[in-house]
C-alpha cells in the first residue's frame, strides 16, 4: 500500500492565503476539504497553513507532516432513499506545524504579503477573554495569540492599510467574529498599543460571524484499513463524515470574503450575508442543542455514538419531544417550515455510516449546554412563562454525568470539572447545584434568570442518581 507524500501525489503549488487556527477532524473534513473543491475548479487559488490553537505539537500534527499535509476526507450517507459515498483527497494545505516548534516559519506567514485569510476552530472556549499578555506571539489565549500576530504583521507593513487580514471564525458560538474583534481590541488597549495599531484592526481587517453544519465522525479507526485498502493509500489522518454541508458567512465583511473567497461558485453550499443569525437560532438550537441535550444521558444509558442512541426508543421519543415542545415554539420563524428543517437535521441523527462519538460530542459540555440549550430555556420562561422540563432535565443529566463516582472522565475545563465535584453532596442537590450556578463556571446564573430553574433540576436528578437514567427519562415522558 502507498504512502501519502509528494513523491506519490501529484499537487499544484499555491500561495499561502489562509492561515488556519485548528488542525482537528472538523475544519478538514469541512473548510479544507472546500478549499481542496474550489481549488480544483479554478474558483480559487490557494494553499493553507495549519497550527494548532494552542501552538502544542500533537498526533495530528505529526500525522500530516509524516503525509505532507495529504490526507483523504471520506463522506457517506443516505441522498434521496439510496446510500451514497464520496471521497477526495485533500491537497489544500501546504504546512501543518506547532509555532513553538517552528517560529521562524510561523513569523514568515504572519510577514507574508499574499496571507489574507484566517480560518479557526477553537471550540466555543477559545473566544473568550482573559488578562494575557498580547505583546507576545506565543500569548496564552486565542484573542491574546491574534492581537500579538496582528500587532507583529501591522509594524511588519509599518500600518499599510491593504494588509489588514479577514478572519472567518467557525466557532459555534454567538457573534463569533464580532466578539474577537471587541476582544483584540481590549487586548491592545491593556497591553498598551498604539491607537493607529488599533485603527487598523478597524480600518483593514474583516471579522465575520459564520455558522457551521457538518456532522464529521473523525478517524474511522474500526474501519480505517478497509477503507485504506479503497483509496489505496495508507492515512493516518483520514476523516469521515456526513454528505451535507452548510457553511454561512455573515457580517459588515461578508462580501469582501465573498469577492475573494467565492466558494459558491464551485457549487458548494455557502451563503454570504449580512448576519447569519436567522440561519444560526434555528441550526444551533435544533441539531447542536440536540446532539448537546442527548449527550449525557445517552452516555449514562451506556450508547457510544449518536446512531445508537437515536435507535433507543425512550431517547428518539426525547429528543423529538424536546425540539418540538420547546425548542421550535420558541424560534420566531415559520413553524411548518422549522418542522421541516428539524425532520431532515433528526434524518441525518440515523445515518447508519457516520460512527459519530457521543464522547467527543460531549467535550466542553458545560460551555456547550448553555450556549446551546440554555438559550432554550430562557426564551421558554420570558416568552411563554413557562419551565422547560426537558431541557432542564438535560441539565440534570450532564451534571450526573460529571458526578464525582459517575465513571465518566470529563474532557472539559478542569478547574470547572473540580468545582462541581469538590462541591457534590448527594444529600442536598439543590446546595449542590446552586454552588455550581454560583461558582462562575456559566456566564449567567440561570436560577436568577430562570427563576426554579434549581428546584426543578434538582429533582430530576435526585431521580436520576437515585432510580437510573432509564427510569427517570421513562418516568418524564408519561
Amino acid at each position: 500500500m502507498k504512502t501519502l507524500n509528494n513523491s506519490e501525489v501529484k499537487r499544484t503549488e499555491r500561495p499561502v492565503r489562509i492561515l488556519q487556527f485548528g488542525e482537528g477532524n472538523f475544519l478538514r473534513a469541512f473548510a479544507d476539504w472546500m478549499i481542496d473543491i474550489a481549488n480544483e475548479q479554478g474558483v480559487i487559488d490557494t494553499s493553507i497553513t495549519v497550527v494548532s490553537p494552542r501552538f502544542k505539537f500533537n498526533n495530528t500534527i505529526q500525522n500530516l507532516t509524516n503525509q505532507d499535509a495529504l490526507y483523504h476526507v471520506y463522506l457517506e450517507g443516505v441522498e434521496k432513499g439510496k446510500p451514497k459515498k464520496e471521497k477526495r483527497l485533500v491537497k489544500s494545505i501546504k504546512h501543518a506545524f506547532s509555532p513553538v516548534e517552528n517560529e521562524k516559519l510561523y513569523k514568515e506567514i504572519i510577514e507574508s504579503p499574499e496571507l489574507r485569510f484566517v480560518i479557526s476552530n477553537t471550540t466555543e472556549q477559545g473566544i473568550k477573554y482573559d488578562e494575557d499578555d498580547a505583546t507576545k506571539l506565543f500569548a496564552a489565549t486565542f484573542p491574546g495569540k491574534l492581537t500579538a500576530l496582528l500587532h507583529h504583521r501591522y509594524l511588519h507593513f509599518k500600518g499599510d492599510r491593504s494588509k489588514g487580514l479577514m478572519f472567518i471564525c467557525c466557532e459555534l458560538s454567538e457573534n463569533n467574529g464580532a466578539r474577537l474583534h471587541d476582544y483584540i481590541l481590549r487586548h491592545a488597549e491593556n497591553a498598551g498599543m498604539e491607537k493607529d495599531f488599533s485603527d487598523w484592526v478597524n480600518e483593514s481587517c474583516v471579522f465575520c460571524d459564520t455558522l457551521v453544519d457538518r456532522i464529521v465522525s473523525g478517524y474511522p479507526a474500526e474501519t480505517a484499513s478497509e477503507i485504506e485498502k479503497e483509496l489505496g493509500f495508507e492515512d493516518k489522518a483520514l476523516v469521515k463524515g456526513e454528505l451535507y454541508h452548510l457553511w454561512v458567512v455573515g457580517g459588515e465583511g461578508a462580501e469582501k470574503v465573498k469577492e475573494e473567497l467565492p466558494l459558491h461558485k464551485a457549487g458548494l453550499n455557502v451563503y454570504f450575508l449580512p448576519s447569519v443569525k436567522e440561519f444560526r437560532d434555528k441550526k444551533v438550537r435544533i441539531l447542536n442543542g440536540a446532539h448537546t441535550g442527548m449527550v449525557a444521558l445517552s452516555l449514562l444509558s451506556g450508547h457510544n455514538t449518536v446512531f445508537e442512541a437515536f435507535t433507543d426508543p425512550e431517547i428518539n421519543k426525547f429528543v423529538n419531544a424536546l425540539i418540538d415542545n420547546e425548542v421550535i415554539p420558541v424560534i420566531p420563524e415559520d413553524q411548518k417550515e422549522l418542522k421541516e428543517f428539524a425532520a431532515e437535521i433528526l434524518e441525518r441523527f440515523l445515518n447508519p455510516y457516520i460512527n459519530h462519538q457521543l464522547k467527543s460530542i460531549a467535550l466542553n459540555s458545560l460551555s456547550k449546554w448553555e450556549t446551546r440549550n440554555f438559550p432554550t430555556v430562557k426564551d421558554n420562561w420570558t416568552k411563554l412563562n413557562k419551565l422547560a422540563d426537558l431541557s432542564i432535565f438535560t441539565f440534570a443529566a450532564l451534571l450526573a454525568l460529571y458526578a464525582p463516582d459517575s465513571g465518566f472522565t470529563p474532557e472539559d475545563n478542569p478547574e470547572h470539572v473540580k468545582i462541581i465535584q469538590e462541591n457534590w453532596d448527594d444529600k442536598d442537590l439543590k446546595g449542590t447545584i446552586t454552588k455550581i450556578l454560583e461558582s462562575g463556571i456559566f456566564n449567567e446564573n440561570f436560577e436568577k434568570v430562570v427563576p426554579g430553574f434549581t428546584d426543578k433540576a434538582a429533582g430530576y436528578l435526585a431521580s436520576i442518581r437515585k432510580e437510573g437514567i432509564k427510569k427517570a427519562l421513562s418516568d418524564l415522558l408519561k
